[in-house]
This record gives structure tokens, C-alpha cells and sequence, in this order.
């Protein structure tokens, strides 16, 4: 009882502390001012997908075919190295930059988006950011050039409790043998090479993962079948099983151990290429929504002059610029708790954005022949790297009121309750702050 009171006592200043912390630590200010590159970036993105994307984005769809020429012209825009340093290929952008471009893409071919999505944030950045000069040389330059990369986490048994994984890694003089199966690899088919998380010690559990670099031509590695999936399947995904893979010890990247925090630094990365490419398929559907609505007469009227579209679509801008400043707060301070939050907003709202659309236009919603009904699928496909309910987990677990109510059931006796002035609350959480530092 008096835990539950101290908490809803000390609730309001321990809010007003973090606010006062955050107001002078954050004088570099979250803004939706882009920057001459960004806004290049977002034009050069946004013609590229009018012209090039979306003319091919219902047949690429339709028939499940990779999209290789779109590909190929966007690695020679740069675009396959957008964060990567320009010694290697890449344009050195920063992490705000890509994920306008994901969009922008999203926006017009929701495969291409994710393939570029995947490849940057997840492959490409990993390696430039945590690879040696040898892994680079050899993992990353071809990479901005055309080859493909992928990220190989989840398995049958283990996709967001990473700390479960199966693959089996051992020493064998100067390498490693992965032996294992990996679910859901994107671009599997069509990749060069792919990032692989092995344990090598069971018993450690998170501290005994590795992260390991494997051609994908590497003897051992097979593909499996491409996976039918309800959207972007123009996009490629399969398992990839190893079986007694030697990758020489060079190819581990930073050390055996630091293979956990090398996965979760980079999911979060990832969660900022999934919000980006979930709000371009919501504005791709506001856009469908609107184009329609604008044509269509009903009653006399454009369906625009409706006041129950009109609403629609005043939600449906709403529920897209929600999204769009979340992803990009997090792509310009990423932290778990804004990815994780950027990343479920988004994908919630292009869902119901999506809803809108095809309610909007009605039977012709859901007909192949209008982009609405795809619009509808692709939003369903947002379940990696984590499915809604653990986002939320994730957003809890980062919430600093169940932090507080950790500390104080750990220290209560540490802790003197006292419920006195303003200023003895303000003394006592700058206390319970110490003992959990």
C-alpha cells in the first residue's frame, strides 16, 4: 500500500524532472525541418517512385516477381548505400535520410521500399558501422554496387525472444561452423551474403551469441523454397538452413558474446526502415483514397463534398502525419523506445488508413484492378521484427513509471517513505534516481 501511494505521489515530479532533463539535454530539438539534402533526397525519391515505381507496382505484385531493374537503377542512384561512408561506395547520409526515402519509395512500389529498407538498415549499416576494414572490403563495397544483403535472426522456434536461438557455433582451429535454420530471410534468394546469429555456448544465453557474416554461395547454405505471403511479395523470403557451414574467425563481427547487443542495436534501426515504409503504403492509400473521391460523383456531388468522406480523409491525414513525425523523432535520436514506438504506431495506423480507403471506394475496393485492395494486404505483413503486442511489450518494459516501481520494490528498505512537502518528494526521487544508477 504504501509503495502504491509513494508511486502515485512522486508520479507528477518524476515526470517534471524528466521533462526539465529532457528540455536541456534535447537543445538539439527534434525538428520536421528537413535539410537541403533531405529534401533532395525526398524529391529525387518521390520522382523516381511516380515514374519508375508505381506504373509496375500491381503486376510486380500480382505475379511475385522480384523488382531487379528497379533495383538496379536505385543502386546506381546510390541508394543500396545511403548511410554507408562514401569510401566504401555509400552516400554517408545520415539515418533521416534513408527513411524518407523508404517512404518516398514505399509510396510507389511497397516491395522495393522493403528491399531497400532491409538492405540498408538492417545488412549495410551493420557492416559499416561495427565490420573491420578486411570485413568491409570484402562484405560491404559490392554492396553498394549491386550485391544484395540480408539478415538472418529469426528460426522456427525463436523470432522475437532472440535469446532462444538454435544455430549452433563452434571453434574449429582458426573457424567457426554454423550449423542451424534460419525463417523468414528476406531476399534470401536473390542476396549475396547475410548476417547470421549463432550461439556458441547455450548456457551463456544472450551473452553466448555471435554475429557472423556468410556468403551466401558458402558450401552448407541452402535456400528453401520462397514463402507465398499476403503483401509485398514481390519481395523474397525463405529459409536458409546451414549445415556445417566453415566461415574463417574473420568473419565474426566484434566478439564472440557481443552477437545480443549487435542484434538488438541493429532492430532497432530496423523498426525505423518498417515505420518508413509503413506510412508510405498509408500515404500511398490516402493518396488512392483521394484521387478517387475527387472523380467519383455521388448524390450529385463529388464524393470530396461528403461530409462522412470528409471525414475519412480527415482521419486518414491525421493517422499518416501521426505516423510519419514518430518515425522521423526516431530516426533522428534512435533509441529503443522510439523505434519500437515509431514502428507500431505506423504500422497500426497504414492499416487503418488502408480500411479507409477501401471504404471509400467501396466494391472498387476491393478489385485488383485499383491499388486500394493492395494498399489493404501489404499493412498485414507488419509483424517483423516484432508482432504488435511485444512492440508494446517493448514500449512497457522502456517506460519509466514500471522502472520506478522496479527500484522501489528492490530498495524499499533503503528507501524512508515520507509523504511531506513538494520538495522531501523531489529529495526522494533524486534518491531512488541514485540507488538505480
Amino acid at each position: 500500500m504504501a509503495t502504491s501511494a509513494l508511486i502515485q505521489s512522486t508520479k507528477l515530479c518524476f515526470y517534471t524532472l524528466q521533462g526539465v532533463k529532457a528540455t536541456a539535454s534535447q537543445c538539439r530539438a527534434f525538428t520536421t525541418k528537413l535539410t537541403d539534402q533531405q529534401q533532395y533526397i525526398q524529391d529525387l525519391c518521390r520522382n523516381f517512385s511516380k515514374n519508375n515505381l508505381k506504373p509496375n507496382a500491381s503486376k510486380l505484385d500480382l505475379a511475385g516477381r522480384f523488382p531487379f531493374d528497379e533495383i538496379k537503377k536505385l543502386t546506381d542512384l546510390g541508394l543500396m548505400g545511403a548511410n554507408v561512408d562514401e569510401e566504401y561506395g555509400g552516400l554517408g547520409l545520415d539515418y533521416l535520410s534513408l527513411a524518407i526515402a523508404v517512404e518516398e519509395l514505399s509510396r510507389g512500389c511497397a516491395s522495393t521500399g522493403m528491399i531497400v529498407s532491409i538492405h540498408n538498415f538492417l545488412y549495410a549499416n551493420l557492416v559499416n558501422e561495427k565490420g573491420t576494414q578486411e570485413q568491409k572490403e570484402q562484405f560491404l563495397r559490392d554492396f553498394t554496387k549491386g550485391s544484395i544483403g540480408c539478415f538472418s535472426l529469426s528460426e522456427p522456434g525463436a523470432g522475437s525472444d532472440v535469446a532462444s536461438i538454435k544455430t549452433k557455433a563452434r571453434e574449429d582451429g582458426n573457424y567457426w561452423v554454423l550449423r542451424g535454420k534460419k525463417s523468414w530471410v528476406s531476399s534470401a534468394i536473390e542476396g549475396s551474403a547475410t548476417i547470421v546469429f549463432a550461439t556458441f555456448d547455450p548456457e551463456l544465453k544472450h551473452k553466448g551469441i555471435a554475429c557472423f557474416l556468410v556468403p551466401l554461395d558458402a558450401e552448407g547454405v541452402f535456400r528453401g523454397k520462397k514463402e507465398p505471403i499476403i503483401g509485398v511479395r514481390a519481395v523474397t523470403a525463405c529459409d536458409l538452413t546451414l549445415e556445417d557451414v566453415r566461415i574463417p574467425k574473420s568473419y565474426v563481427v566484434g566478439e564472440p558474446g557481443d552477437g545480443f547487443r549487435i542484434a538488438m542495436e541493429q532492430l532497432d534501426q530496423g523498426r525505423i526502415g518498417i515505420a518508413a515504409h509503413a506510412v508510405g503504403i498509408a500515404q500511398a492509400a490516402l493518396d488512392t483514397a483521394i484521387n478517387y473521391a475527387k472523380e467519383r460523383v455521388a448524390f450529385g456531388k463529388s464524393l470530396t463534398r461528403l461530409p462522412s468522406v470528409k471525414d475519412r480523409l480527415t482521419d486518414m491525414s491525421i493517422l499518416v502525419e501521426t505516423a510519419r513525425l514518430l518515425t522521423y523523432r526516431a530516426a533522428t535520436n534512435v533509441s529503443t523506445k522510439n523505434s519500437a514506438m515509431a514502428k507500431y504506431v505506423a504500422g497500426r495506423n497504414a492499416a487503418a488508413v488502408a480500411d479507409h480507403c477501401v471504404q471509400i471506394l467501396g466494391g472498387r475496393g476491393l478489385s485488383t484492378d485499383y491499388d486500394a485492395e493492395r494498399h489493404f494486404r501489404i499493412p498485414r505483413k507488419q509483424i517483423t521484427p516484432l508482432c504488435p503486442p511485444l512492440r508494446r511489450t517493448v514500449l512497457g518494459a522502456n517506460s519509466p513509471v514500471p522502472r520506478l516501481c522496479r527500484i522501489l520494490n528492490a530498495h524499499s528498505d533503503q528507501i524512508d517513505i515520507n509523504f511531506g512537502p513538494t520538495n522531501s518528494r523531489y529529495s526522494l526521487l533524486r534518491k531512488i534516481l541514485d540507488i538505480s544508477s
